[in-house]
């Protein structure tokens, strides 16, 4: 296909925003296209103008990107607008998304291969919490994203943890914060998750984590920063109280400046309240 064939074809599928009527019938013959970025922008398409109907072309289009994947569907483009779309139709049958969480994608780039299906992993494991899917079954797969070798994985498994409504997915964030993780960032998430799902008994457990390195002690005070529990700010207070270097201090100014409670303004403006010693 030429590039201006390409072209072309990516602005009459644009332009069906403007004749929806006509759309479901131009959108499933797009689906069954070879290349998967216009397959990737009619699923796209397909969820914004709101076309359940279209379900079974978006799954029938998902499976066939399985095979050969890496040739017929390069840096997962297609099968990442497909499972966004099916979760955004609230699409409840977890047999694609248990099939996107487990797929890995090596492609070969400069020096190596990359894994090009994180993104697909982390789409599913959100998309799961919305599905008929029993509790035991639920945790196992997320317990298993959150050691996921991609961090933006790590995450998402932490956040669609927070977001599952069961009770003891509490655990499983504890115990990988405790276990610890090369990337700060995921231990962060798991900060956030644990101070939104319980959080007085969130608080002293993130605040244990002042005594660690100094990216997941700012981890822990960003997290502690937006949560309304009067007690996380009173342990903001605390840290803010010890000896911290002139570059952590900006940082958690600028944690305070987003946080829920009033007081914070005298921290992000560098007027600490006289309990504060700086």
């Amino acid at each position: 296909m030429s590039k201006q064939a390409f072209e072309a074809k990516l602005e009459s599928l644009e332009a069906l925003r403007q004749t929806p009527a006509a759309a479901p019938v131009a959108l499933a013959k797009a689906l069954r296209d070879r290349n998967n970025y216009v397959v990737a922008k009619a699923a796209a398409l397909v969820a914004d103008l709101q076309f359940p109907a279209l379900i079974p072309d978006l799954l029938t289009a998902y499976d066939r990107f399985f095979v050969n994947p890496v040739k017929t569907d390069p840096q997962c483009w297609a099968k990442n607008a497909i499972t966004k779309a099916l979760k955004d139709l609230g699409h409840s049958d977890a047999t694609p998304f248990l099939r996107g969480i487990s797929h890995v994608q090596p492609e070969p780039v400069w020096g190596g291969k990359v894994d090009a299906a994180a993104t697909l992993r982390g789409t599913c494991a959100l998309a799961l919490i919305d599905c008929r899917l029993d509790d035991v079954t639920l945790l196992t797969v997320l317990a298993e994203a959150l050691a996921d070798p991609e961090k933006t994985v790590r995450v998402d498994a932490a956040v669609a943890l927070s977001r599952a409504g069961i009770p003891e997915a509490v655990a499983l964030l504890r115990h990988k914060a405790l276990s610890g993780d090369t990337e700060p960032e995921v231990l962060g998430q798991c900060f956030h998750s644990l101070l939104q799902m319980t959080p007085r008994d969130a608080v002293p457990f993130v605040e244990r984590f002042f005594a660690a390195e100094e990216a997941v002690v700012a981890e822990a005070a960003s997290a502690l920063s937006q949560c309304p529990e009067p007690a996380a700010f009173e342990a903001i207070q605390r840290l803010w109280a010890k000896l911290l270097t002139p570059d952590f201090r900006d940082a958690l100014r600028v944690f305070l400046a987003a946080s829920p409670h009033r007081e914070a303004a005298h921290e992000s403006f560098g007027d600490p309240p006289a309990t504060i010693r700086p």
